[in-house]
């Protein structure tokens, strides 16, 4: 068992104030996206040692569990991060397994350069996840069906307006037609005339009950992060969602997302792949998209945990990762999940002592270690750790 010191990723979209808090460290008046703890390239996680943890995977890699290496080889596969948003994220997709390794083929040989910013693939593999909920948790997931969407803007009194571009909402069959119309709002730049219509609209159903309330809201919301931006239009096309703490939402490949403002507990495999549809001074992919997004409509199902006496999983099903939450009752002593498996832990509130074959750990909010496979670890203290561990 290893303390481990993550990577800081200071993204716009960030909240100043929240990672810092769980991490007991000052703000500093930059925005505080993302708290990583992983192997990715993109932002290592650093041993006690001085080593990164990716150099003791291929020092070690059955640290990572027989399953593990078995499946992926010698990598670790999966990616912990703390996520706090202060504005909304772009609208994005992650690709599955085949379509990251024939992306970042494909880029490779077009000469891309990793950090040129009309690259979407920035490794090969696919990029599942999960997020629990902290704080309140806003977002947008999937799309709705396009039979509600049109009823809803007909709600805002727009409909005829827009009848040019959300006409197909009532006419075809659902993935053909949202797909329709989600590639024709993105060309809107000589029709952003269409956008303020809705605004305007919207401000009048700012207080609407129900559906209409939420729809309306969340056009306005948008455009004060993104001014008349057509994007706005594509997100009225999502669901929105709103988890309270503890509860969480699984993404697979292919699931168009954004997430609107909340702190949370995020865990993928170990990719930074992001195709953007939206919402976003970044490049907009429209042709991987196409090759990426299942338009088909759909209802966010919400996850909480499953399990018994302060153990609990969050139950996806990916390969890649799975996400555990040990929240003891008492002073008893629990067993960290998943010895088969390299684990990290992360503590979001409260105070541990984690027993294993080294010198105890005391782990306070914010702090968090590696386990490698096949350590057994005690636990015990008070408030939440998460662990992530293979989904193998």
């Amino acid at each position: 068992m290893r303390r481990l010191t993550g990577h800081v990723q200071h993204f716009a979209w960030g909240s100043r104030t929240e990672i810092p808090a769980i991490l007991r460290r000052e703000p500093d008046g930059m925005p505080w996206a993302e708290y990583w703890l992983g192997a990715h390239p993109g932002g290592q996680a650093f041993l006690d040692d001085g080593r990164a943890l990716a150099e003791l995977v291929v020092q070690d890699p059955h640290v990572v569990g027989a399953a593990s290496h078995e499946q992926f080889g010698g990598r670790l596969p999966f990616l912990l991060k703390i996520l706090s948003a202060a504005s909304p994220l772009s609208i994005q997709a992650h690709p599955s397994r085949r379509q990251a390794e024939t992306g970042y083929a494909r880029e490779s040989l077009l000469g891309l350069d990793e950090d040129d910013p009309v690259r979407s693939y920035k490794d090969d593999w696919p990029k599942p996840e999960a997020i629990v909920a902290i704080t309140p948790f806003e977002g947008l997931l999937g799309f709705r069906d396009p039979v509600k969407t049109a009823g809803l803007f007909e709600g805002l009194g727009v409909s005829e307006q827009l009848a040019s571009v959300i006409g197909p909402l009532r006419d075809r069959t659902a993935a053909p037609a949202l797909q329709e119309v989600f590639l024709d709002v993105l060309s809107l730049h000589d029709r952003r005339y269409l956008v303020d219509i809705v605004l305007a609209a919207a401000v009048e159903h700012l207080h609407s009950p129900g559906s209409l309330g939420d729809f309306a809201r969340t056009a306005v919301e948008l455009d004060e992060h993104f001014p008349g931006d057509p994007g706005i239009l594509a997100a009225l096309l999502m669901n929105r969602f709103k988890l309270q703490p503890g509860e969480g939402i699984a993404l697979p490949p292919g699931l168009m997302h954004a997430y609107l403002r909340g702190t949370g507990v995020e865990v993928m495999a170990n990719s930074d792949n992001v195709i953007r549809g939206g919402l976003t001074s970044k490049h907009i992919d429209v042709d991987g998209l196409l090759q990426v997004v299942g338009f088909e409509a759909m209802t966010p199902q919400i996850m909480v945990p499953a399990g018994a006496d302060g153990v609990y999983v969050y139950p996806t099903s990916f390969p890649e990762f799975e996400l555990w939450l040990v929240a003891p009752v008492g002073n008893h002593s629990l067993m960290l999940p998943r010895p088969d498996s390299g684990r990290i832990a992360l503590v979001t509130s409260g105070s541990f002592v984690l027993h294993g074959d080294g010198e105890p750990a005391v782990l306070e909010s914010g702090d968090s270690v590696f386990v490698p496979a096949d350590e057994q670890v005690t636990v015990t203290g008070h408030g939440q750790l998460f662990v992530a561990a293979s989904g193998a």
